[in-house]
């Protein structure tokens, strides 16, 4: 009987030892599972950072490339900047030599000027007398322009360049307007047909009475019937309502017969 009870005792405490060991590994595996969730997380956490340092590493690398090229790319502007600087430099010499001849070109140009005013005059003066008043009106304009401050010296001459050219083109173009005219010492409207500095002829819009400029006499004078229908053409064609054709009109010859 105390053998017996001595055995379950043993077998009893065997049984304790055990359900002890066993939680006690069971504690164990349990704070190894524990250490090793916070090992894993800490791992992810540490492979983001490594993850978000790689991706940030990435991209300054790549805002430093594009900062080498911006600089290179201002080096080469500089550099073309520096040429035309030293270009510039150069014009404003050149600019600054001719700022100070201004003063002295137009006092130079002025006269002159002037002189073409009076030579355009002159010579409409013993032109053929055609649009004397648009011609006297320009050389009015001209003259009035010299006297303005406020336009330019390039523009004043540039004014009367343009004038010498329309009186330079006067000789190779046909023009026919209406004009009042003194024949005779009577006033008469006639349509008056200018063939460059050929010829200056007139006649009434009734067509009845037909006449040109005489040089020699400085005075208009008519003409017999056989020039009464070319003139009329003549007319007709600078008005652009007849097709240009060949014309009989008198003409003075080099040697000042008609």
């Amino acid at each position: 009987m105390k053998k017996h009870c001595i055995h379950k005792f043993w077998v009893l405490s065997l049984i304790v030892g055990i359900a002890i060991n066993g939680n006690v590994h069971a504690a164990a595996l349990s704070d190894i599972y524990s250490v090793s969730d916070r090992i894993n997380e800490q791992a992810k956490r540490s492979q983001s950072k490594i993850d978000s340092l790689t991706d940030q590493t990435r991209k300054l690398l790549s805002e430093y490339k594009t900062v080498l090229k911006e600089i290179e790319g201002l080096r080469v502007y500089n550099r073309q900047l520096e040429k035309q600087i030293a270009s510039q430099e150069v014009e404003m010499k050149k600019l600054s030599t001719s700022i100070d001849q201004v003063t002295l070109i137009e006092r130079q140009i002025t006269p002159l000027m002037l002189r073409m005013i009076d030579g355009i005059e002159q010579f409409v003066n013993l032109d053929l007398p055609f649009l004397l008043n648009e011609r006297a009106d320009r050389i009015d304009r001209l003259r009035d322009m010299m006297e303005r401050a406020d336009v330019a010296v390039s523009e004043k001459f540039s004014q009367i360049l343009r004038a010498y050219q329309i009186e330079n083109e006067y000789g190779r173009t046909m023009e026919a307007y209406g004009d009042t005219i003194n024949v005779e010492g009577a006033e008469l409207k006639a349509d008056v047909l200018k063939v460059g500095r050929v010829a200056l002829v007139y006649q009434t819009p009734d067509g009845e009475v037909t006449g040109r400029w005489d040089a020699d006499s400085q005075a208009w004078v008519e003409l017999d019937d056989s020039y009464t229908t070319p003139v009329r053409n003549g007319i007709r064609m600078a008005r652009k309502q007849l097709s240009v054709d060949m014309l009989p009109l008198p003409v003075r010859a080099p040697g000042g017969a008609d």
